[in-house]
């Protein structure tokens, strides 16, 4: 009896799990999905990439159109490769991509993604822009900054004017680096980072290690079932140990402005002084916590430091590689300060 109703039980459980096998399959095949190149199992197309990846997508893009689909581990992911779709991607539909995805990483050293870089769309990322954008990025604020960009500039000049009557070569990257950074702590401190003395070289390690961590691969953020490797390859640790060094450094910006206004001294606003005066608001709309600042602070100090040192660097290495742009671009200098003497 036990064997007569073993049969039709096996039976009903092999038509079961082709029912759903075959339910899966049409589901995949009523999607309509961009072409996608081939790939491996579990690691998907990971192993196409490359140690230069955007080199690496720009030829699968030639071959599989400006719209792709790659599985990268378990992600998949949307590779968009030219300015029409982009349009499409980030004007006419950009709600639908408004958010990045988790990377784990900026969860622990940005406090959580409160900030503005990595924070998921909705109100929170809405209010957090509208404070960055209102008191940092506004045409105002920038004009305002005209004489300390010029001071800056001027300085950098000096630097390389000073270096190159060495004989041994020029550092492009740090004094392009110390250019940029000190324009943001203008803006943002009040007065360049220069001043804290041997704090200075600190920060620029923790920019790259922070750089590192970000554009780093993340065994989380590709395979999120195998999460617990990053505790294991010691990845969470090094991630929370540069986390540390930003609260410290941040923490100590905010004391001072702090004190600062305790004691009444009269200075010019800074971004600090504008989001502590958000803080102390009584009639604010947004609970803006001390999190909140030291994450929007780590977007501004870093995000605008290594990505503007990066691109005055690269300008520079394609100039130098293009002799008649370079030339062209030596003229038009040469020509705007009799353009200004013209106005005045």
């Amino acid at each position: 009896m036990a064997h007569e109703l073993l049969i039709p039980i096996s039976l009903i459980l092999v038509l079961t799990i082709l029912s759903i096998k075959l339910v899966r399959f049409s589901s995949k095949r009523s999607l309509k999905l961009p072409p996608s190149p081939w790939k491996l199992p579990f690691i998907g197309n990971l192993h196409q990439l490359g140690l230069l990846p955007h080199q690496s997508l720009h030829k699968l893009s030639k071959k599989h159109g400006p719209l792709m689909l790659l599985q990268l581990g378990q992600v998949p992911t949307l590779v968009v490769s030219s300015s029409q779709m982009a349009k499409e991607i980030l004007k006419t539909h950009d709600l639908i991509f408004a958010s990045r995805p988790k990377v784990n990483a900026a969860h622990i050293m940005i406090y959580g993604s409160q900030d503005m870089a990595f924070a998921p769309y909705g109100e929170h990322w809405k209010k957090m822009r509208k404070i960055a954008v209102s008191n940092l990025l506004s045409i105002k604020r920038v004009q305002s900054l005209h004489g300390a960009m010029e001071e800056q500039v001027a300085h950098m000049l000096n630097k390389i004017s000073n270096a190159s009557s060495l004989i041994s070569p020029i550092n492009m990257s740090k004094i392009l680096f110390s250019f940029t950074n000190g324009m943001l702590c203008r803006a943002i401190l009040g007065r360049p980072f220069d001043e804290e003395g041997g704090n200075k070289m600190k920060f620029h390690e923790m920019i790259e290690e922070t750089a590192v961590l970000l554009g780093g691969f993340n065994v989380e953020d590709y395979f999120p079932s195998l999460g617990w490797l990053c505790s294991l390859f010691g990845l969470d640790e090094r991630a929370k140990r540069t986390s540390s060094k930003w609260d410290s450094v941040l923490d100590q910006m905010i004391e001072e402005h702090v004190n600062k206004n305790k004691k009444g001294e009269e200075e010019d606003e800074d971004f600090i002084d504008v989001l502590l005066s958000i803080q102390g608001d009584p009639n604010k709309e947004f609970s803006l916590s001390k999190d909140h600042m030291k994450a929007l602070l780590m977007d501004m100090l870093f995000g605008g430091t290594e990505t503007g040192y990066v691109a005055l660097e690269w300008s520079l290495a394609e100039l130098i590689k293009n002799p008649k742009v370079m030339k062209k671009l030596q003229d038009e200098g040469t020509k705007k300060p009799q353009r200004a003497r013209g106005y005045n």
